[in-house]
């Protein structure tokens, strides 16, 4: 499975980089063709389960995902939140974990492991590198005021 690596830094502080992180409707409009669907009621916690339909017309498929690490950050300490991709089409995970910085600001560390069913591991690479454009464009749009 291809492993994405994201570290962004940001002047927002932790706390607001995490609920601009974890809106998770706010997710579908940065990635093209996709829309977020919250089948848990809110607020988020362990347990929640959303998914990024992505697609036109009939042609789509879904990113169906679980949080299972639910932990804001709080007195210094940085937050977690770890999902697990649960879709047929789309298997992996992804941590998003956000540091505060001593200068302010504080420091995005995104992790995704993801699989495409039926791709061929050939084409890791290519999806690796993709799915880095596309998340490191979503982070920064996710975190403009």
């Amino acid at each position: 499975m291809p492993v994405i690596r994201i570290v962004h830094r940001t002047s927002a502080p932790a706390a607001e980089a995490w609920s601009r992180l974890t809106d998770w409707e706010r997710h579908g409009a940065q990635v093209p063709l996709t829309r977020t669907i919250i089948e848990t009621a809110p607020p988020t916690h362990a347990g929640t389960i959303f998914t990024a339909r992505t697609g036109v017309g009939r042609i789509t498929f879904d990113d169906r995902m679980e949080v299972v690490v639910w932990r804001p950050p709080a007195g210094g300490s940085p937050g977690l939140v770890r999902l697990e991709k649960r879709g047929r089409a789309v298997t992996g995970w992804a941590e998003i974990e956000i540091h505060p910085l001593p200068t302010g600001g504080s420091e995005i560390h995104w992790r995704e492991e993801l699989r495409l069913r039926g791709l061929p591991r050939a084409l890791d690479p290519a999806v690796a590198a993709a799915g880095h454009v596309l998340f490191s464009r979503a982070i920064a749009r996710l975190l403009r005021r």
